[in-house]
Protein backbone atom coordinates (compact mmCIF):
# COMPACT_ATOMS: atom_id res chain seq x y z
CA UNK A 1 0.00 0.00 0.00
CA UNK A 2 1.81 3.47 -1.02
CA UNK A 3 0.11 7.31 -0.71
CA UNK A 4 0.98 9.92 -2.89
CA UNK A 5 0.46 13.07 -2.08
CA UNK A 6 0.46 15.81 -4.94
CA UNK A 7 -0.41 19.80 -4.96
CA UNK A 8 2.76 21.60 -2.75
CA UNK A 9 3.98 24.85 -3.77
CA UNK A 10 4.88 28.52 -3.41
CA UNK A 11 2.16 30.94 -2.99
CA UNK A 12 1.42 34.46 -1.55
CA UNK A 13 -0.38 35.01 1.14
CA UNK A 14 -3.96 35.13 0.75
CA UNK A 15 -3.76 32.29 -2.27
CA UNK A 16 -5.24 28.81 -2.30
CA UNK A 17 -3.63 25.50 -3.19
CA UNK A 18 -5.13 21.88 -3.52
CA UNK A 19 -3.38 18.65 -2.25
CA UNK A 20 -4.48 15.36 -3.47
CA UNK A 21 -3.48 12.19 -1.44
CA UNK A 22 -4.25 8.46 -3.85
CA UNK A 23 -3.85 5.42 -2.18
CA UNK A 24 -3.11 2.62 -4.08
CA UNK A 25 -2.17 -1.29 -3.98
CA UNK A 26 -4.25 -4.36 -2.63
CA UNK A 27 -6.54 -2.52 -0.22
CA UNK A 28 -9.60 -3.62 1.49
CA UNK A 29 -11.54 -0.96 2.78
CA UNK A 30 -10.35 2.63 3.58
CA UNK A 31 -11.59 4.17 6.95
CA UNK A 32 -10.96 7.70 7.97
CA UNK A 33 -8.07 9.66 5.74
CA UNK A 34 -6.65 13.10 6.61
CA UNK A 35 -4.04 14.99 6.33
CA UNK A 36 -1.09 16.05 8.70
CA UNK A 37 1.33 19.28 8.41
CA UNK A 38 5.08 19.75 10.09
CA UNK A 39 7.08 23.18 10.16
CA UNK A 40 10.78 22.82 10.55
CA UNK A 41 11.52 22.10 14.03
CA UNK A 42 7.63 21.74 15.54
CA UNK A 43 5.72 19.09 15.88
CA UNK A 44 3.89 16.79 13.37
CA UNK A 45 -0.22 18.46 13.92
CA UNK A 46 -3.45 17.67 12.62
CA UNK A 47 -4.85 19.24 10.35
CA UNK A 48 -8.48 17.77 9.15
CA UNK A 49 -10.03 14.80 8.91
CA UNK A 50 -12.64 13.07 6.97
CA UNK A 51 -14.26 9.72 7.92
CA UNK A 52 -15.97 7.20 4.73
CA UNK A 53 -18.98 8.74 5.61
CA UNK A 54 -17.92 11.99 4.95
CA UNK A 55 -17.95 13.67 8.52
CA UNK A 56 -14.99 16.14 8.77
CA UNK A 57 -13.02 17.21 12.09
CA UNK A 58 -10.59 20.17 11.88
CA UNK A 59 -8.05 21.90 13.29
CA UNK A 60 -9.31 25.35 14.88
CA UNK A 61 -6.45 27.36 13.17
CA UNK A 62 -7.72 26.14 10.24
CA UNK A 63 -11.48 26.05 10.09
CA UNK A 64 -13.16 28.40 7.57
CA UNK A 65 -10.22 28.40 4.82
CA UNK A 66 -9.61 24.68 4.49
CA UNK A 67 -12.09 22.34 3.22
CA UNK A 68 -11.27 18.28 3.23
CA UNK A 69 -13.04 16.08 0.99
CA UNK A 70 -13.28 12.53 -0.58
CA UNK A 71 -13.32 10.62 -3.32
CA UNK A 72 -14.08 7.06 -2.12
CA UNK A 73 -13.71 5.21 -5.64
CA UNK A 74 -10.48 6.56 -6.29
CA UNK A 75 -9.11 6.15 -2.71
CA UNK A 76 -8.47 9.71 -2.52
CA UNK A 77 -8.51 12.74 -0.37
CA UNK A 78 -7.98 16.37 -0.96
CA UNK A 79 -7.11 19.64 1.09
CA UNK A 80 -8.79 23.09 -0.50
CA UNK A 81 -6.62 25.40 1.15
CA UNK A 82 -7.92 28.80 0.83
CA UNK A 83 -6.71 32.45 2.55
CA UNK A 84 -3.66 30.95 3.08
CA UNK A 85 -0.90 32.16 5.83
CA UNK A 86 2.54 32.66 6.34
CA UNK A 87 1.88 29.99 9.45
CA UNK A 88 0.45 27.82 7.46
CA UNK A 89 3.62 26.91 5.77
CA UNK A 90 4.93 23.40 6.34
CA UNK A 91 5.20 19.79 4.93
CA UNK A 92 1.63 18.44 4.22
CA UNK A 93 1.51 14.70 4.68
CA UNK A 94 -1.65 12.23 4.01
CA UNK A 95 -2.46 9.41 5.95
CA UNK A 96 -5.19 6.85 5.63
CA UNK A 97 -6.95 4.04 8.00
CA UNK A 98 -6.99 1.39 5.90
CA UNK A 99 -7.28 -2.59 6.06
CA UNK A 100 -4.76 -3.69 3.48
CA UNK A 101 -5.86 -7.14 1.30
CA UNK A 102 -3.33 -8.81 2.56
CA UNK A 103 -3.93 -7.94 6.43
CA UNK A 104 -6.99 -7.90 8.82
CA UNK A 105 -6.36 -5.21 10.39
CA UNK A 106 -6.83 -1.74 10.37
CA UNK A 107 -3.27 0.55 10.10
CA UNK A 108 -1.98 3.66 9.48
CA UNK A 109 -0.36 4.66 6.12
CA UNK A 110 1.59 8.04 5.88
CA UNK A 111 2.11 9.35 2.31
CA UNK A 112 5.74 10.55 1.97
CA UNK A 113 4.12 14.85 2.12
CA UNK A 114 4.41 17.58 -0.05
CA UNK A 115 5.82 21.28 0.81
CA UNK A 116 3.38 24.10 1.53
CA UNK A 117 5.61 27.47 1.17
CA UNK A 118 3.12 30.43 1.92
CA UNK A 119 5.17 33.94 1.24
CA UNK A 120 4.36 37.27 3.18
Amino acid sequence: VQLQASGGGLVQAGGSLRLSCAASGSIFSVNHMGWARQAPGRQRDLVAIIGNDGSTNYADSVKGRFRISRDNAKNTVYLQMNSLKPEDTAVYLCYADLIAATSPVNVDYWGEGTLVTVSS
